[in-house]
């Protein structure tokens, strides 16, 4: 049996390509993505990593509860209903299952994210 060990999370995005977000998704600018999900569960329902994206405004729609730590850079979340959050960086929050609006990028922004998906 190997030992289960600790992992550190770092903010590191070194080697990862930048990628669109989905046109179907897109509302304005062309914001392109960074992701390096450093963990996934053995039941594929967890995930951790670090995220970042450029300027940019996409439709949101949640199936996962997801947490978050912004590390650096601005955004903007608005809620089906219009209600505007302001995200900077050093604060922590979570968006839940269910949720659905807009995600918008001022700059680039940067996040620590998990995510657990119920099966």
């Amino acid at each position: 049996m190997s030992a289960i060990k600790l992992l550190r999370v770092s903010p590191s995005l070194e080697g990862q390509e930048q990628t669109p977000v989905a046109k179907e998704r897109l509302i304005s600018g062309a914001p392109l993505e960074r992701l390096n999900n450093l963990f996934t569960n053995t039941k594929e329902n967890f995930f951790c990593g670090v995220w970042e994206s450029t300027t940019g405004k996409w439709n949101l729609n949640y199936t996962e509860d997801e947490f978050c730590y912004m590390i650096e850079g601005k955004a903007i979340l608005t809620d089906a209903q219009g209600h505007v959050e302001e995200i900077n960086a050093g604060d922590a929050f979570v968006v839940p299952a269910g949720y659905q609006g807009t995600w918008e990028t001022i700059g680039i922004a940067k996040k620590f994210y998990s995510i657990y998906e119920q099966s």
